[in-house]
């Protein structure tokens, strides 16, 4: 073997190695304790998921409007919804933060960007509807609102926000390859969705919330930044597309992958509390 070839094979070597580290550390947990906010009248809870325990707040309401449960992005946790909290609590409903598995206070061996996450989905909804009572909508931001999405009718909730959500993990992966390394990243993104089998039990093809949403039964209403380069607009797109009625679109002009709320506070409020006010109204 020639001395090129050789040089060759190393660096063949050594990249599927260093994809390899990588891959570990996206899924890697993202476990950390989490503030109580001062402000808020909340009240910690234990949700039972089949993935186990999940840390959760409460927060009751006067009214009988009905009860939004919170969905956070990846490596992230309930604490990223206080703002989310204030917001639906004032407007009347009871809400529920939780924290996914492998995220904040709930345990877990492995972030797996929805494909668990969805059972915590599921679970939460269950135990928002058995609390409180009354109709329950799902507001989930990135990943949150994949699990979402991917727990298809098994998600029982009554209404459903979802904000920057991927069409496709592949789609995902290739997005953020791109962003940080350009043509190379794009080239390299097969070695990480392909990694999603041996490391997590779960193949690729079943991470496609761009496909799952047909199969919604709720309103859905579906949110993006118009310069998000991690879920793009036409991931959005092809979400609300294949939603049935009744579904309704909004691209936040100017917006990135970022809190869509603390973006635009004034619009965000007007448009998902009108959402939910009409599709909750009837106690559904």
């Amino acid at each position: 073997m020639t001395r090129g070839l050789w040089a060759a094979l190393v660096v063949a070597l050594v990249g599927a190695v260093l994809v390899w580290l990588a891959g570990g550390a996206l899924v890697a947990p993202a476990p950390r304790a989490v503030a109580v906010p001062a402000d808020l009248p909340v009240e910690s809870a234990v949700i039972a998921s089949p993935n186990g325990p999940l840390a959760a707040w409460t927060l009751a309401a006067d009214s009988a409007r009905g009860t939004v449960v919170l969905m956070h992005g990846v490596r992230a946790d309930r604490g990223s919804q206080v703002e989310r909290m204030r917001l639906f609590h004032e407007a009347g409903y009871a809400v529920v933060a939780f924290d996914f598995q492998a995220h904040g206070e709930s345990p877990g061996d492995a972030i797996t960007f929805g494909a668990r996450e969805k059972e915590d989905a599921i679970a939460a909804v269950a135990f928002a509807r058995e609390r409180f009572g009354g109709p329950v909508a799902v507001v989930g931001q990135s990943m949150g609102g994949a699990a979402a999405i991917l727990a298809g009718p098994r998600l029982g909730a009554d209404a459903l926000v979802v904000e920057a959500v991927y069409a496709s993990i592949e789609r995902a992966t290739r997005n953020r390859m791109h962003r940080t390394l350009g043509a190379v990243g794009e080239a390299l993104t097969p070695l990480l969705t392909i990694q999603l089998k041996p490391r997590l039990g779960v193949p690729a093809d079943s991470l496609r919330p761009a496909e799952a949403a047909a199969h919604l039964t709720a309103p859905l209403f579906v949110l993006v930044g118009s310069e998000d380069e991690h879920a793009q607009p036409d991931e959005a797109r092809a979400i609300f597309e294949a939603a049935p009625e009744p579904k309704a679109l909004w691209v936040v002009e100017g917006a990135v992958h970022q809190d869509l709320y603390r973006f635009a506070p004034a619009a965000y409020r007007e448009r998902v509390l009108d959402f939910l006010g009409q599709h909750l109204r009837d106690g559904r």
